[in-house]
């Protein structure tokens, strides 16, 4: 666990809302903690903002979120043994785990779990409409949608 704990922990910067624009940067790391900003306006608005404080107290006590730190891969993997309604709810936890439940991987997998056989015809129709809208179609809109598609690409090459 310990060689997931990269150095800084936690790094974030940005920059003050109009018309000030000050901007911030702050850091936790193993050893220290850097807090810095540059006033770019006279107003004083924004000054004792402090970002992500419980996170980074949390950090420096050494709570960490080692889950935030494994892989893609290794997360897809972990997700995939979840039922369809809590990746939904993981979905929602962070922008990282929204992108990784909705991605093509995530249900591209998903479908050939819970399929026995993925036809050819199927994964070709899933790289038009996406794995995720294949997922959620009854096997009766998926014969019709399959048909419609290969008399396209039939007429298509004639």
């Amino acid at each position: 666990m310990a060689s997931l704990l990269t150095d800084p922990l936690y790094e974030t910067s940005g920059v003050g809302p109009s018309p000030n624009k000050n901007f911030y940067y702050f850091a936790v790391r193993k050893s220290d903690v850097i807090w810095r900003w540059w006033k770019i306006s006279p107003r004083t608005v924004d000054r004792y903002s402090k970002p992500g404080s419980e996170y980074a107290k949390a950090l420096c006590q050494g709570h960490y979120d080692y889950l935030e730190r494994l892989s893609d891969s290794l997360l897809l993997q972990i997700i995939n043994y979840l039922e369809l309604e809590d990746v939904g709810q993981l979905g929602r936890t962070s922008r990282r785990f929204r992108q990784l439940c909705g991605s093509e991987g995530f249900w591209e997998t998903a479908v050939r779990q819970r399929c026995n056989t993925v036809s050819a015809e199927v994964s070709s129709l899933a790289l038009e409409v996406g794995w995720r809208h294949i997922f959620f179609t009854n096997k009766l809109q998926l014969q019709k949608y399959t048909r419609t598609y290969s008399c396209c690409c039939y007429s298509f090459i004639q």
